[in-house]
């Protein structure tokens, strides 16, 4: 299943993957997710779309802003 909403992504990630939404292993994701030549973000926009990878960098961004306050 693909998570739709950011509660569904949140949850899958924190609840059914076991990992930690930690500022840096956000701060990772997001980085490897906005660099076009890295391995990871091509197999996930190939696997995924474009779409859907502007989503989790979105989703990934709040999380992060919600980590700060």
């Amino acid at each position: 299943m693909i998570p739709g909403t950011y509660a569904e992504w949140r949850h899958c990630i924190e609840h059914e993957c076991k990992i930690e939404l930690s500022p840096s292993f956000i701060s990772e994701r997001l980085a490897t997710l906005r660099n076009e030549s890295s391995e990871d973000r091509i197999r996930f926009t190939r696997r995924y779309g474009d779409g859907h990878l502007k989503q989790v960098i979105g989703w990934f961004e709040r999380a992060l802003r919600e980590i700060a306050h």
